[in-house]
Order: structure tokens, then C-alpha cells, then sequence
């Protein structure tokens, strides 16, 4: 029975994904939806994307073995980079009507970064859709005890997924973002309200979670403890920031104030509802605690889950299940879409210029089939691997390589293109010596490393030919993306 109904609903996900996709007329409708977005679907579309796999899964596991302090990247940095996209990023660029944030890099800085961004973008997908990926195998092998391999059902639901990305893009993600969106937040509730009941009162899951010490979020310790943290969080608060799927919500609202409010609301009900499955976890604990203890030693990814199916009547099962897969469904969607069309738009339309709009359709069409077919060879190699690390992984590239050009480029008139080439080299190159090296990544975080010296080289890039050429008496004119 509870097989029967996941199957209708995903049958239902697909019929709406599809009949959005007639809507799809040019490239515009494909990436952005046309810009015609209201407030409550560009809300429902960051909701429903930010809140995937990991969100259920991986954040609720994390929180149950550490606490508060564990799940600092997601979702509370997660969920405060939405707060800051629509504070001081959404109006800016809404304003610039472009189709993939790559744009931005090519206005501001030049075909060069615009190229070197867009594939540093579309790299720190691969971490973050195999994780839905790996997500979807889980819960089919979960839902049919077994009989469906974890490996067999990340293939499944892959395919479930790419049949409305490929033909919908933006439209299809939109209609089915909003469904997914009530599904997720009254499922969840159902289940908090049921779990409550057997724990024997919220009181009660409060009073473990206080004694564990897992609402404790600050560290109590010194520096050391201080660094990790703090390298944590700007993970996904500012690594997020550079992202395509972020850079579509914002883009396809209808106009510059819903731009702004979306993403801000949406980070806001990202963050208080990412609590419910942290509560249920929680509270599994009381309900089944030889269970819980020994699913922690194996697999804290599956408490959740494994609550559900012993302890909780069929509707409930019917809407976790239903929940679950909505959250992962539409994630998966967004990014499967993000990276595909910054490759045809930043990449691709480089090497043919005169690609027709139609063509260029066509293109990002083959680019999610395409994308989605090494994503899921990806997710394949990298099982064993926990969703939450696949997640917070994803967004290192970003924060290293594309985080300090954009943020320099819109507000640091003085930014260079100079400025933003030494960016680049020198935060991931520093990355990439701090993760090789074990010695420098026991001493400091590489993605904090990695930050700092990006910043270092948007100053000493800029500033620095800037004033070799103020000694030889040369006047600069702003261009608008560097200094003469």
C-alpha cells in the first residue's frame, strides 16, 4: 500500500513537471522561467531546493551524534546565505537581466573569469546532487525492504527526475517546487506531532536535548575550537552565494522587490522548519533507544527513516516518504538544471558565438542529460560517502574561487580584472595545497585558507598595478570592468 501511493505521487510529480513544460517556448523560459515568477513560487522554489537530502537525512543525523554546533554549515549557514542573497545581492542583479550568474563575471570582469567561474560553478554541483542521488537510492531501498538496491534505486530515481528537468527546466522546477513545498512542510509536521506523542511530550524530547548538550551552538573552547567553527560556517553562508540555482530563483521573480522578499522568506522558513526533523531524531531516542544507538554505530542516516517504518501508522509513512522524496526531487531538479545551463550559456555560446536561440535550447536540453549521466556516475563511486559531507563538500570550490570576484564586483568599484584572476589562483590554489597537504589542514581549515588568500589577491591585484602606474604618472579610466 505504502508503495502504491509513492508510486501515484511520483507519477502525479511527473505529470505536472511535463505539462509545465509547454510553457517552455525559448532559452529565457527554460533557465528563468521568463522572469515572471510571484512572490509565493520564487518562496516555495528556494524552500523546496535548499531543503533536500541532507536537510532530512544528513542535518538530523549530524545533530542527534553533536549537536547544534555539528550542523552550523547546514542549515544554519545554509539558510543565512538566502537572508544575504536577498539583502544584498538579489537587487543588484535582478537589475542586469541575465540569464546565468556567469553573465555577471563576463560584464564585469571579462570573457576570461566568466569562463574560469562558471566551470569552478558547475564542479561544485557534482557534490551536491550526488547527494540527492545517493538520497533517492537510499529511500527505494528502504521503501521496498531491500528488494530495490541502493545503487539500483539512485538510478531510478535519477531517471524519475531527469524525464520533467530535461523537457520543463525552470518552468517544470517552478510548479513542481510549490507542490513539493506543501508536501515537505505538512508531512513534517504530521510527523513531529505523532513522534511528540510517543516520546511522551515535546517537554520530555527537550529536556534529552538539553542533558545531551545538542542545543548548544557556540564552541565553549578557545580558538581552536573557534576556527573549524567559524570555517564551517561561511561553507555554505558564502560558498552558496556564487550559485546558479540561486542565481535562477532571483532571476525568474517578476520583478525586483519579489526578488528580494523571496530568497529572504525562504531562508527564513528554511532554518524553522530544518528543526522538525532534528526534533524527530530527537525524539527517536526515547522512542526506540537500542534501535537508535545501534543505527547510530551503523548508519545515522536512517534513524528517521527507520522511525517511521516501526513505529508509525501508514498515513504518517505515506507522508514522510512523500515529504522525503519531495525535498530530494527537488533539489535534484534545480541542480541537474544550474550546471547545464551555465555550461551552454558561459561555455559553450564562447566557442559558438552564433548559436541561434532555438539551438541554444537544444543544447541545454542535451547538457542535463549529459551532466546528469556523470552525476550519477559520480554518486555511484562515491557510496559510503554520508550526504551531509557530500553536501558541505560541494561548496569549498565556490567560496574559494568565485565568492570574492562577485561580491568585490558589485560592491568595490575600484575591482579589477587583475583583481580577480589573482582571486582565483590564489584562493584555490591555496585550497588545493591545504587539502593535499595534511600537515597545513590539521593547522587550519582549507576552505578558510583558501578564502583569505582570495581576498589577498582581489586586493593585491587591483591595488598594486594600480599604483605601479600612479609612479609612472598614468591616469586611470574606469571601463567599467578594470582600470586603464
Amino acid at each position: 500500500m505504502l508503495l502504491t501511493f509513492i508510486a501515484v505521487y511520483l507519477v502525479i510529480s511527473i505529470g505536472i513537471g511535463l505539462y509545465a513544460a509547454k510553457r517552455v517556448k525559448n532559452t529565457a523560459d527554460y533557465a528563468v522561467a521568463g522572469r515572471s515568477m510571484p512572490l509565493a513560487v520564487v518562496i516555495a522554489m528556494t524552500f523546496a531546493t535548499w531543503f533536500g537530502s541532507e536537510t532530512v537525512l544528513g542535518v538530523s543525523a549530524r545533530f542527534v551524534q553533536g549537536g547544534l554546533g555539528s550542523v552550523v554549515e547546514d542549515p544554519v549557514g545554509a539558510s543565512m546565505c538566502l537572508i544575504l542573497v536577498g539583502l544584498f545581492f538579489a537587487y543588484k542583479l535582478y537589475q542586469k537581466n541575465l540569464i546565468t550568474i556567469g553573465d555577471y563575471y563576463r560584464q564585469r570582469y571579462g570573457k576570461v573569469i566568466e569562463i574560469t567561474c562558471s566551470i569552478i560553478i558547475m564542479v561544485s554541483y557534482l557534490g551536491w546532487v550526488a547527494a540527492q542521488i545517493t538520497a533517492l537510492g537510499l529511500v527505494f531501498n528502504l521503501l521496498t525492504q531491500g528488494q530495490i538496491s541502493t545503487s539500483a534505486g539512485m538510478v531510478l530515481g535519477t531517471a524519475i527526475v531527469l524525464v520533467y528537468t530535461l523537457y520543463g527546466g525552470m518552468w517544470s522546477v517552478a510548479m513542481t517546487d510549490f507542490i513539493q513545498m506543501i508536501v515537505i512542510a505538512l508531512g513534517l509536521i504530521a510527523i513531529a506531532w505523532f513522534a511528540s506523542d510517543l516520546a511522551g511530550g515535546a517537554g520530555k524530547v527537550m529536556a534529552l536535548a538539553q542533558e545531551k548538550g545538542s542545543l548548544k551552538l557556540f564552541p565553549t573552547g578557545g580558538i581552536g575550537d573557534w576556527i573549524p567553527f567559524i570555517a564551517a560556517a561561511v561553507t555554505m553562508m558564502l560558498g552558496s552565494i556564487p550559485q546558479q540555482d540561486v542565481f535562477a530563483r532571483v532571476m525568474s521573480s517578476k520583478n525586483a522587490k519579489t526578488a528580494v522578499r523571496g530568497p529572504v522568506i525562504g531562508g527564513i522558513l528554511y532554518f524553522l522548519f530544518a528543526l522538525v526533523p532534528m526534533f524527530v531524531v530527537m525524539a527517536a531516542v526515547l522512542i526506540m533507544p537500542e534501535t537508535t544507538n545501534a543505527l547510530l554505530k551503523d548508519d545515522p542516516q536512517k534513524v528517521l527513516p527507520t522511525l517511521v517504518m516501526e513505529k508509525m501508522p501508514l498515513l504518517l509513512q505515506i507522508a514522510f516518504f512523500g515529504a522525503l522524496l519531495s525535498a530530494i526531487m527537488s533539489t535534484a531538479s534545480a541542480t541537474l538544471l544550474a550546471p547545464s545551463t551555465t555550461f551552454v550559456e558561459n561555455i559553450l555560446r564562447n566557442i559558438k558565438p552564433s548559436m541561434s536561440d532555438a539551438a541554444t535550447l537544444k543544447a541545454m536540453r542535451w547538457s542535463v542529460l549529459v551532466f546528469t549521466a556523470l552525476v550519477l556516475t559520480y554518486a555511484l563511486s562515491m557510496q559510503g560517502t554520508s550526504i551531509y559531507d557530500l553536501v558541505s563538500g560541494a561548496y569549498q570550490i565556490t567560496l574559494v574561487g568565485a565568492f570574492v570576484p562577485l561580491v568585490f564586483g558589485l560592491y568595490w568599484k575600484r575591482a579589477t580584472t587583475q583583481g580577480a584572476v589573482l582571486s582565483i589562483v590564489l584562493g584555490v590554489g591555496t585550497w588545493l595545497a591545504f587539502l593535499s597537504i595534511s600537515s597545513l589542514a590539521e593547522l587550519f581549515p582549507a576552505q578558510l585558507a583558501g578564502l583569505i588568500a582570495a581576498l589577498i589577491g582581489m586586493f593585491a591585484g587591483t591595488l598594486l598595478p594600480q599604483a605601479i602606474a600612479d609612479k609612472k604618472g598614468h591616469v586611470h579610466h574606469f571601463t567599467g570592468s578594470s582600470y586603464d
